[in-house]
């Protein structure tokens, strides 16, 4: 039987601190995928981690957090979202206090395993929260740009922030951060209305978990270990291919289960599968582009990492004002589809801007990085607002949880294949210019460049070819992807 959602009138004096509250914790979330790139050298060096081992601070993170989003999905809705982002909290402040105390390399990796563990289950819990509490079309809209503004804008902040502490404090505060942060979102948690839990964990799909965590984690490996081992490593080859099978596996059965871990008609509505769609294409090209950004200031401008870092804050404001003010303006008057075509292309105008850097090109700052920056942060900001709406829509409260964690699923395999896939073209052009122009200092340098702007083409064509996809969804029904995106949820969970 149907749950009615609590009357206007009785969520308004509580509603509003869902979004600070949620917004904090998706910023934590987002933080710390980023924030330890910059430290990492000065914790391998403080913990005598070899260079081999050094990944599994960033990988430990990325395996945790994008192989349990599914079930972190089914557990919030089992739980009660409000339940889950508590723990959530409390689990991914343990995990930080304990990583920022390491002594040694495996203390340290456990911890970033457990961060990734807890963030699975707050991420999902963050966003059902706010589609649950914000049901006026009008309030999504402002509602959901705030919340994808900082979220989009703590990947590029991630890294200012890490240059900061590591330069100015020390590496390990870069994990000391969360526990304050944590400690003012669970100060606001009772300000969050209570919702009912949608399900019991005694029905949950024991072979659909086993088979979405198996295939995940091995595609995000793989991803994460083909940039230095090369596409064509059999241990590569045998991640990817084993990880894809795995995910068709995972699909049969979810087609066949009662009980289904992530219901495929959620993937199947044809709005949420362009959102989803969009946001993975945005986030190959981003992720890739946020590495070349870092690696070009500090190594051919000269850049110290606090100044890489402020470099980012540029598409950080520019991220923010795309979802806060673009996409809140325009997501009532212009379609869904138009609006996130628009912003892909925005961003492929961006890439194109570095695309015409060269070695000695001078007045780079504002000729070149300024601009890119912010067309590229718009773009971001403004899809993910957009985004966010379409992949929300039309969900009622057994839902919000496992549609939150897919939502994020295609983020992180997005941003995991995007990072390798990038990187190691870049690599490749690089080498291979190296050996038609020998290893002079000034040769190294322009192949470096090199690489970096044909992988960017790369990412041009990746978002333009996204944003022809959805322009093409949208000439099918322009109409019905504005009334989809901005569709409220039938009913939720949510009471006072």
């Amino acid at each position: 039987m149907k749950q009615e959602a609590p009357a206007p009138s009785d969520q308004s004096a509580k509603r509003w601190w869902t979004l600070p509250v949620a917004s904090l914790a998706q910023l934590m979330v987002v933080l710390d995928a980023t924030i330890v790139n910059i430290a990492l050298p000065s914790a391998q060096q403080d913990l005598g981690m070899t260079d081999a081992d050094r990944h599994w601070v960033i990988t430990a993170y990325a395996l945790a957090f994008g192989g349990l989003l599914l079930v972190g999905g089914r557990v919030c809705g089992a739980l009660g979202h409000r339940r889950a982002f508590t723990i959530g909290l409390v689990g991914f402040a343990l995990a930080s206090a304990l990583g920022g105390a390491a002594g040694d390399a495996g203390t340290l990796f456990a911890a970033r395993a457990g961060q990734g563990v807890f963030a699975a289950l707050l991420a999902p819990a963050a966003l059902s929260l706010l589609i649950l509490t914000f049901t006026d079309a009008r309030e999504r809209g402002r509602a959901f740009g705030v919340f994808a503004g900082v979220g989009a804008g703590g990947a590029a902040l991630g890294v200012v922030t890490g240059g900061l502490l590591t330069e100015y404090a020390d590496w390990r505060w870069c994990l000391y951060l969360n526990i304050p942060m944590a400690a003012i979102a669970l100060i606001g948690v009772p300000m969050i209305l209570r919702d009912r839990p949608s399900g019991d964990l005694r029905d949950l799909d024991v072979p659909g978990v086993l088979l979405s965590t198996a295939g995940l984690v091995a595609l995000v490996y793989g991803f994460t270990r083909a940039e230095p081992h090369g596409w064509d490593d059999p241990r590569v080859l045998a991640l990817l291919i084993g990880g894809v099978l795995l995910l068709a596996l995972f699909v049969l059965v979810e087609a066949k289960s009662p009980k289904a871990l992530l219901p495929l008609h959620i993937l199947a509505h044809k709005a949420r599968g362009t959102a989803f769609v969009s946001v993975c294409v945005m986030f190959i090209a981003m992720f890739g582009f946020y590495l070349f950004v870092s690696y070009y200031t500090q190594t051919i401008l000269g850049y110290s990492p606090v100044k890489a870092g402020m470099t980012l804050l540029v598409n950080a404001v520019s991220t923010s004002v795309g979802a806060m003010l673009i996409a809140g303006k325009l997501h009532r008057k212009v379609s869904a589809n138009v609006l996130i075509a628009g912003s892909l292309l925005s961003a492929a105008a961006g890439m194109v801007i570095l695309t015409q850097l060269e070695v000695d090109s001078s007045n780079v700052f504002w000729v070149h990085l300024t601009p890119s920056m912010i067309l590229t942060g718009v773009g971001l900001g403004t899809l993910l607002a957009a985004a966010t709406n379409m992949a929300t829509a039309q969900l009622d409260h057994t839902e919000a949880g496992v549609a939150s964690a897919a939502y994020n699923t295609v983020q992180q395999v997005g941003a995991a294949f995007g990072t390798a896939l990038l990187n190691s073209l870049a690599t490749g052009v690089t080498t291979a210019y190296l050996k038609d122009h020998g290893n002079r200092p000034e040769a190294l340098n322009a192949g470096t460049v090199h690489g970096y702007t044909v992988a960017l083409w790369v990412a041009f064509g990746v978002l333009v070819c996204g944003a022809l996809a959805v322009g093409l969804f949208a000439k099918g029904g322009g109409r019905a992807s504005r009334a989809e995106g901005e569709a409220v949820p039938e009913t939720s969970g949510a009471s006072s």
